[in-house]
C-alpha cells in the first residue's frame, strides 16, 4: 500500500478523482488545527527553556536525523547544553522514556537510539512531546536547549525555531496534501519557518519561493557491526559479492551512493523503520553485507563479521548557524 501511494505522488492518476476531494477535506482540519492552536483556543505549552523543532512537511525520509546530529554538535561547540527530545518512531514505548545509546531499538526507535550513540546528549521519547521535555529537563537541569526531532505539525509544543528539510531529489511530489499528495501542510508552510534545509543540491522552483540552506550528506569509512574499531574504505569490498539493505524512508539515495562509490551489488529495500531481524539476511548469499547507521542499531544483536555500516555525516551551508544563534542569544 506504501509503494502505491508513492506512485500516486509521484503525479496525477485517475485515482485523484476520489483522493482530491479528501485532500481538501485534510487541508480544512490543518488549516483548523494551527488556527486554533494560535489563537489560544488549543492549549499550548512553553518551556522556559528554547525549543529549535527540526522537521519536514513531507511523508516519508528527509534528512532529518543527520541534521539533528549536526546541529548538536554545532551548538556544544557554541557553548551550549543541548538536550534531544522525539517522538520514537518505530519504537513501542508508550511511556517517557529516556534513550541511550545501547538502548533496545525496538522500544526506542531507530532514530533516537542513533542520535543517542553519535551526540552523547541526552535523549528522551514519548508521544506526548510536551511531557519529553519536562522529563528531559526535570533530569538534566543543565540542558539550556531542547530540540524537538520531528513534531513541526506537534503545536501543543511552542517553539523558538523552527527547521524544515526536504528531499531535494524527490521534492514534494505533486504539491498536493495527503492522502493525493506526500504534504503534511501546505508548500506555503515553509514561507513561515525559520530555515528550509534542502537536502541535497538546491534544484526546481523551490529556491524562487522561499531561502534555502544546502546540505549534503558526506559518506566516512565503512565500520564493521562487530567490532566498530575496525574502518574500511569502499575499495576492500572489491571483487566481493555485495549485498547492500535499506529499511529508510529513501533507499535509493543509500543505493545511489554506494554506486557513486564505485561498488556493484544486489540491493534489497525494507520499508521504513523496518523491525529487521537475522532471518531477513538468511536468503541472501553475500560476502558482504552494507547497511545504514539507522538500520545498523536495529542489527546489532545480531551482527556477523560481514557486516559493514556507512556512517554518514551532515555538511550545512554555513547560513543556518547565525539565524540558530541569533535566535537563541536574542533569548538570553
Amino acid at each position: 500500500m506504501e509503494s502505491w501511494f508513492q506512485r500516486q505522488w509521484a503525479g496525477f492518476t485517475c485515482w485523484h478523482i476520489l483522493l482530491v476531494p479528501l485532500s481538501w477535506l485534510f487541508g480544512i482540519i490543518v488549516y483548523l488545527r494551527r488556527f486554533l492552536y494560535k489563537s489560544g483556543l488549543l492549549k499550548s505549552y512553553r518551556l522556559k527553556t528554547p525549543v529549535i523543532v527540526v522537521g519536514n512537511i513531507n511523508i516519508g525520509g528527509t534528512g532529518k536525523t543527520p541534521l539533528v546530529i549536526w546541529l548538536v554538535q554545532q551548538l556544544k561547540l557554541a557553548g551550549y547544553k543541548p538536550g534531544i527530545i522525539s517522538r520514537g518512531y518505530g519504537g513501542n514505548a508508550v511511556e517517557i522514556t529516556q534513550v541511550r545509546a545501547d538502548s533496545n531499538p525496538q522500544q526506542a526507535g531507530d532514530e533516537a537510539v542513533l542520535i543517542a550513540m553519535r551526540t552523547g546528549s541526552p535523549v528522551f521519547i514519548s508521544p506526548n512531546r510536551v511531557d519529553a521535555a519536562k522529563s528531559l529537563l526535570n533530569a538534566y537541569p543543565e540542558c539550556d536547549v531542547v530540540i524537538s526531532d520531528d513534531g513541526l505539525q506537534h503545536y501543543r509544543l511552542q517553539r523558538d525555531i523552527e527547521i524544515a528539510v526536504y528531499d531535494a531529489v524527490k521534492g514534494f511530489g505533486n504539491g498536493t496534501l495527503l492522502p493525493a499528495g506526500p504534504l503534511r501542510e501546505p508548500i506555503s508552510r515553509l514561507q513561515v519557518v525559520d530555515a528550509v534545509v534542502s537536502n541535497g543540491s538546491i534544484v526546481g522552483s523551490a529556491q524562487n519561493k522561499f531561502e534555502l540552506v544546502e546540505m549534503q550528506l558526506q559518506a566516512a569509512d565503512f565500520y564493521n557491526l562487530a567490532d566498530n574499531q575496525i574502518k574500511v574504505d569502499a575499495t576492500s569490498f572489491s571483487h566481493h559479492k555485495i549485498l547492500a539493505v535499506a529499511g529508510i524512508g529513501n533507499p535509493a539515495r543509500f543505493f545511489e551512493q554506494l554506486t557513486r562509490m564505485g561498488l556493484h551489488f544486489e540491493s534489497r529495500a525494507f520499508a521504513d523503520h523496518h523491525a529487521f531481524t537475522a532471518e531477513d539476511f538468511a536468503q541472501f548469499d553475500a560476502d558482504v553485507v552494507l547497511m545504514t547507521e539507522k538500520d545498523a542499531v536495529k542489527c546489532r544483536a545480531f551482527a556477523k563479521p560481514n557486516f559493514w555500516v556507512l556512517p554518514v555525516n551532515a555538511v550545512v551551508q554555513a547560513g543556518l548557524m547565525p539565524i540558530v544563534l541569533n535566535k537563541l542569544n536574542s533569548k538570553q
